[in-house]
């Protein structure tokens, strides 16, 4: 990559801005684009990134951002404006003709949807299509498709709460199993991508924690590392939405989301598991156990 051409950067919290770390601790130049010129653009611009103001869902904007740049990172938080964000980023990117890659943060549940699958969640909807309108595109993508971060406040603040009050974990997922993974390791994989695109244009890479397990398990693992007994119980979904998760606030399309991740890991469509993190970066996801040691003044206090 040449270091005259800087990796353009969207959405940069979480997954975004472990990137942007990763790849300025290489010396690799770095834009990233923000809504607003706030503390945390000025944080950005402390870790060695240059900063542009835009909005996906603009074109004229998401242009200016992608001159003089070669390798882009397209992601946004949940909304519902994704599949606009997507299409309109795919016809820019088409007009401009000079990427080299274009990684697309995408979600593990597309690899089991289809045209007219109607069970998963209307963001998840929204990644499909966008999958669709960026393959279409003729663009050299590559599609990331982690499956839920352990760093979601459903493996995090949420457990947090209720281990403090009577060392138990308590969600709606039944006996399903699941693998989720460190939002670090999904970091490690697409700037991995990014420093040497080639090799990877056109491919799809799944990326799972290092092992699957059900809720019993995970609260099994919370004990031996924070040295408790801590366990696991099963509420019904519909009482969790009503006397958890809506008193949040959250938007309504985030809600139908999370609900539906409840749903799903119900039904066992989280138990996927993959080694593409450490075939790609040469070191394995994190375990459950490694994910929560570093973080124990979250989970007791």
């Amino acid at each position: 990559m040449a270091a005259s051409h800087p990796v353009l950067v969207t959405a940069p919290g979480g997954v975004g801005r472990n990137v942007l770390e990763k790849l300025r601790s290489q010396n690799v130049p770095v834009r990233v684009m923000v809504r607003r010129d706030d503390d945390r653009a000025a944080q950005l611009r402390a870790l060695g990134a240059e900063v542009v103001l835009g909005d996906l869902t603009r074109p004229e904007t998401v242009a200016a951002a992608l001159q003089g740049s070669r390798s882009m990172y397209f992601a946004m938080p949940v909304s519902p404006d994704h599949l606009l964000a997507a299409t309109v980023v795919a016809s820019v990117a088409r007009e401009y003709g000079k990427l080299d890659a274009l990684i697309d943060m995408s979600q593990m549940t597309v690899s089991q949807m289809t045209a007219t699958s109607v069970g998963e969640s209307h963001q998840q909807r929204l990644h499909w299509l966008a999958e669709q309108v960026l393959n279409w595109s003729g663009l050299p993508v590559v599609h990331i498709r982690p499956t839920s971060f352990l760093d979601n406040p459903l493996f995090t603040t949420l457990p947090a709460q209720t281990i403090r009050r009577n060392n138990t974990i308590v969600l709606p997922f039944g006996a399903g199993r699941t693998s989720p993974i460190a939002v670090d390791d999904v970091a490690r994989v697409v700037a991995t991508v990014l420093r040497d695109p080639a090799p990877h244009i056109g491919r799809v890479y799944e990326l799972t924690g290092p092992r699957t397990v059900d809720m019993t398990e995970l609260a099994d693992a919370f004990s031996r590392t924070l040295g408790r007994p801590i366990s696991y119980v099963d509420v019904p979904l519909d009482q969790w939405r009503e006397e958890v998760l809506s008193t949040i606030g959250l938007p309504a399309h985030i809600e139908q989301h999370i609900v539906t991740m409840c749903r799903l890991h119900q039904q066992n469509r989280y138990d996927r598991i993959s080694g593409d993190v450490e075939r790609l970066t040469g070191v394995p996801a994190q375990t459950i156990e490694e994910f929560v040691a570093a973080r124990r003044d979250l989970y007791l206090g």
